[in-house]
């Protein structure tokens, strides 16, 4: 038998496949450089707009995926197979991973909203999906808050970006509102003055605005004062409490008698009795 056309039909399959190895070798390495060299590319473009770190290692992994992915495609089409077959099924893929990941995709889309759009950022003491705390931590899929009774929380971001946020760190102060019942027979100009000075002499309130109080309603006791004053967010509770110290210091003075409840609570009782 000869043998000669079986060796030279091996030979050139044989330098055929291997000129194919090759080229797919070279067009791995060349295919892994631009895509190194785009996502670095792109990473720089989006640090130069200050966005966050998370985002940019996110955006470079995606990109890197799906550019390793088509990679891989022309790479079996360069060998002749049919890459018709493997589009359709990544294709199918995706629809069942973004039907099954519904929530988490909600939470990833709107996490990645938040990084961008950025209405708070870690440290600043915010009122988001229902909760009130220090920002801890702003993930694609959830933040993480520390809240006043510094308990651990964590809320998916879809929550927070559609509801109301509220950002307490951002404005430079921040107004303690409280009420202050007088009697009906105390000078109010006189309690209005006093408690004025009182608030202005607390360390933490500051001078501008400066602390405001008026009547704001009646109640059966006498007027009702609106007590207002402003400090730092950092401050806020403790100048809320002070502010409540300074009330009792002033209306408790002797100028200032304390409303009768017991009698108004009589009188009210009285008239209700008499309209029935």
């Amino acid at each position: 038998m000869n043998w000669s056309p079986v060796v030279q039909f091996l030979q050139a399959k044989v330098a055929s496949v291997g000129l194919q190895i090759l080229g797919a070798i070279a067009l791995y390495i060349v295919g892994r450089w631009l895509i190194s060299f785009v996502v670095h590319a792109v990473q720089r473009v989006l640090a130069k707009q200050r966005i966050e770190p998370t985002v940019l290692r996110f955006v470079g992994n995606t990109v890197s995926v799906l550019l390793n992915v088509t990679l891989v495609v022309a790479i079996l089409g360069y060998f002749g197979v049919q890459t018709t077959t493997f589009a359709a099924l990544i294709a199918a893929a995706g629809l069942a991973i973004g039907t099954a990941w519904a929530g988490l995709l909600a939470n990833f889309a709107a996490g990645a909203f938040l990084l961008v759009l950025r209405p708070f950022k870690v440290g600043d003491f915010v009122c988001a999906g229902g909760v009130t705390g220090v920002v801890q931590e702003i993930g694609l899929f959830v933040t993480t808050f520390d809240t006043p009774d510094n308990v651990r929380t964590f809320v998916g971001n879809n929550k927070i970006f559609s509801d109301t946020i509220q950002n307490f760190s951002v404005n430079p102060y921040r107004r303690v509102e409280l009420a202050a019942q007088i009697a009906g027979g105390a000078d109010p100009h006189l309690a209005i003055t006093r408690l004025k000075e009182r608030l202005a002499a607390i360390a933490s309130v500051v001078a501008d605005p400066p602390p405001h109080v008026a009547i704001s309603t009646f109640s059966a006791f006498g007027p009702v004062l609106a007590v207002h004053c402003f400090c730092h967010t950092d401050q806020y509770w403790q100048v809320y409490f002070d502010a409540n110290m300074a009330i009792r210091e002033v209306l408790g003075d002797a100028a200032f008698p304390g409303p009768a409840y017991p009698v108004a609570m009589q009188q009210a009782r009285a008239a209700a009795g008499g309209a029935v």
